[in-house]
């Protein structure tokens, strides 16, 4: 981390814009010093050097702002400034953030702990900030024009109350709300419980990230803010894989991941080899008979989940988005289907007018991975990532959980390729295959009355006799 020199007058500029907060004089002396952070990488979780312990979380490709205390208060200062994002190597987006990145830094503290927030304002535009979860004063909740005035450009203004419930938030804008969230303005809040909670458990390794998506067109380098819904980059904390870091954990360590949606649909989230258990929201712990093993976990806008596993099966397994387009990146929205399509004799005329003509999914898109076509500067890839056996064939919301027997305590770094016991890895059949039985389609099937070949003989027509009362008999 590198550090800010202070801004100039900023005491003054703060002291004539406090937010409906009752701060003294001696608090108001000096702003905290704002921290940035610029590399894109998993920091090592923030240990508490003041205030209640806690177990500390790990923001992927993320960070925990620093505070400071004073007079028992716990104070942070966010800067929402532009920022240049790396969203994957070789590729940088223009975005709106907090502290040098987007989404900005994590802010843990502890239930019952007194907050108070200086946020600066370097944007072009005005803005606030919305605590989202959060039980406080209502002055302090950050909507713009309701509940406040909107911070203007190069002022500062406090919020300040009480972190009164334990569990898993973020902050975002609400001032030019679409605007501001579409250019990355957001970040993850943990309040950690100041007791043993029968409903929270104490967990080994605590990981927390935030859905977000944007357009930015190949080769450019602004997202779009106005797109509603055909986003080409879904992302984790503003990364696309292959930029996305992994989740290392040790073998049988209890593991919780907290996650928050702020696009603008659904996200159904797997995670391969293992069951875990929700345990909780921004409503805040769940009762225990509310709980359920899973291994996807729908989250839709606005909404906030953790779920809970103990990490038992080593190996490196998948973790994403189960919607297939939300694992890719920068993919075009109107390409044809061309599968079945034989371009023979085809492509070479074309080439002549168009000499970059290149054929594109006669076989499906797999090919895509692998194929070195010219990109322009700063796209990134739409199925890319390389795993110890190939392209893994994923962008977007994609990662891994690496399990490891030998990963030490409190170790984050990234072990490698998981080595798999002889015997337990998919193979190549090398013998004989046999035609495969086709049974016989009976009529029925045709109507989709069945789905499995009569044993029966088929029946034979009978003709039936009725007799009236009167004694005619009618065939």
């Amino acid at each position: 981390m590198n550090r800010r020199n202070f801004f100039n007058g900023a005491a003054a500029t703060a002291m004539g814009a406090v937010a409906a907060a009752s701060v003294s004089r001696v608090a108001l002396a000096a702003l905290p010093e704002p921290v940035l952070q610029t590399s894109p990488a998993t920091m090592p979780p923030l240990v508490p050097g003041t205030g209640r312990p806690y177990n500390p979380v790990v923001t992927l490709n993320g960070w925990t702002l620093p505070w400071r205390m004073n007079q028992g208060v716990k104070e942070f200062h966010l800067v929402a400034e532009p920022v240049v994002r790396e969203m994957a190597p070789g590729f940088k987006a223009n975005m709106w953030g907090y502290n040098g990145q987007s989404p900005g830094p994590t802010i843990e503290v502890v239930e019952g702990d007194r907050v108070r927030l200086f946020v600066t304002n370097k944007l072009p535009e005005h803005t606030s900030v919305h605590w989202h979860g959060q039980r406080l004063p209502n002055g302090m909740d950050g909507v713009s024009g309701l509940t406040q005035p909107p911070i203007p450009v190069g002022k500062t203004f406090v919020y300040e109350f009480v972190a009164r419930r334990p569990g898993t938030f973020m902050y975002h804008p609400h001032a030019d709300e679409m605007t501001q969230m579409a250019m990355g303005m957001m970040g993850f809040w943990v309040t950690h419980p100041k007791a043993k909670n029968p409903l929270i458990s104490e967990v080994d390794r605590d990981f927390c990230f935030l859905l977000n998506a944007y357009d930015i067109d190949p080769g450019s380098m602004t997202p779009k803010a106005m797109t509603m819904l055909d986003f080409n980059l879904w992302s984790w904390n503003s990364r696309v894989f292959p930029g996305i870091d992994t989740l290392n954990v040790r073998k049988m360590d209890k593991v919780r991941i907290r996650v928050g949606n702020l696009t603008m649909t659904n996200h159904p989230i797997h995670l391969h080899g293992h069951e875990f258990v929700v345990t909780g929201s921004d409503g805040g712990p769940w009762p225990l008979a509310a709980r359920v093993p899973e291994i996807t976990t729908d989250i839709a806008v606005g909404q906030m989940r953790q779920f809970e596993f103990v990490a038992d099966e080593e190996g490196d397994w998948a973790f994403h988005c189960h919607k297939s387009h939300h694992t890719m990146n920068a993919m075009g929205h109107n390409v044809p289907n061309m599968i079945g399509v034989d371009h023979r004799g085809l492509v070479g005329k074309l080439q002549r007018a168009m000499p970059d003509y290149m054929v594109m999914g006669e076989r499906g898109m797999a090919d895509m991975g692998e194929m070195e076509m010219p990109i322009p500067d700063n796209t990134a890839p739409m199925m890319t990532g390389q795993g110890p056996y190939g392209g893994v064939e994923m962008g977007g919301m994609f990662s891994i959980l690496k399990v490891r027997k030998d990963q030490k305590p409190g170790d984050y770094k990234d072990p490698g390729w998981y080595a798999q016991p002889p015997g337990t890895r998919a193979f190549e059949w090398k013998g004989a295959l046999s035609e495969p039985t086709r049974p016989a389609m009976h009529e029925g099937m045709h109507h989709g009355h069945g789905s499995m070949p009569l044993s029966a003989p088929a029946t034979v027509e009978t003709e039936v006799q009725v007799r009236k009362p009167a004694g005619t008999a009618h065939h």
